[in-house]
Order: structure tokens, then C-alpha cells, then sequence
């Protein structure tokens, strides 16, 4: 084995941001109400404009196969948390949409996600560690692209 790749200071730090993201997942995703990718889901769609997406591009956002995610909204749907609306730009592709009863959902999870962020996230860190660590994600965000 080579013990310097081993120990290097970026698998090191990669290391550090899968071990902080593990352990904090689960602490501002319980208590929602909702299971955790449906919450994805609502957030999305709460957040973008319109509060509908192509299924595709939504699929995408949440790290989904478009199978897979066809069934997750075929779940969701059922629950009337979302809907499926045409695409008026192109007859083959379908929106989801936010229903009245996702965006209740999604601001009984908020209110949960939000105090959890606070207390594990964003508590423990100064307003310069915040900015850094908001302008870092972004850069790592972008590299992807």
C-alpha cells in the first residue's frame, strides 16, 4: 500500500466532509413528517419559481434515475404532495408541480429542518466560518459542471 496517497491531506479532507455530511443528514432530516427524498423534493419545488419543474431536470436536482424517480413521484403524487402538469413547451415531457398540500407539508418540515440547521449546522460555526464555508460548497458546487 502506498502510505503517502494514504494519508494525504485531500483524501484527508474529502474524508472529513463525507464523515460531517453522514452524521449531520440524519440530525436535520428527522422530524419532518415527510421522508427524506420526498422532502427533497418539496424543497425544490418550494424554491424554484413557479414551484414546478420538468420531471426530468427535477430528477436531476435530487440525484435520481428518471426511473426511479418516476416512482418516487408516482408516490408522492398519490399522497397529493405534487402533480403533473404538461409541459407547454414540449408535449412529451410533463412538469411536477407543488400542490397546496405539498407546500403544507414542506412548511411543517421547514419549521423541523431549519431549528435543525441552526442547532448542528450553522450554530456551531462563526459568520466568518459561514461565508467561507458558503463560498467553498459554491466552488465545489460549480467545479462539477
Amino acid at each position: 500500500m502506498n502510505e503517502h496517497l494514504l494519508n494525504d491531506d485531500d483524501v484527508t479532507l474529502y474524508g472529513l466532509f463525507v464523515e460531517a455530511f453522514a452524521r449531520l443528514k440524519p440530525l436535520v432530516h428527522r422530524d419532518l413528517g415527510v421522508p427524506d427524498t420526498w422532502f427533497e423534493v418539496l424543497l425544490r419545488l418550494g424554491r424554484t419559481p413557479g414551484h414546478r419543474l420538468r420531471m426530468t431536470d427535477l430528477a436531476e436536482a435530487v440525484s435520481f434515475s428518471s426511473g426511479g424517480f418516476t416512482r418516487l413521484a408516482d408516490r408522492m403524487a398519490r399522497e397529493g404532495l405534487i402533480r403533473r402538469d404538461p409541459d407547454p413547451d414540449d408535449r412529451r415531457a410533463a412538469l411536477a408541480a407543488l400542490t397546496d398540500k405539498g407546500a403544507e407539508a414542506l412548511d411543517r418540515a421547514m419549521t423541523a429542518h431549519v431549528s435543525h440547521l441552526r442547532s448542528h449546522v450553522t450554530g456551531p460555526l462563526s459568520s466568518e466560518d459561514r461565508r467561507h464555508l458558503e463560498r467553498i460548497l459554491r466552488t465545489l458546487r460549480d467545479a462539477g459542471e
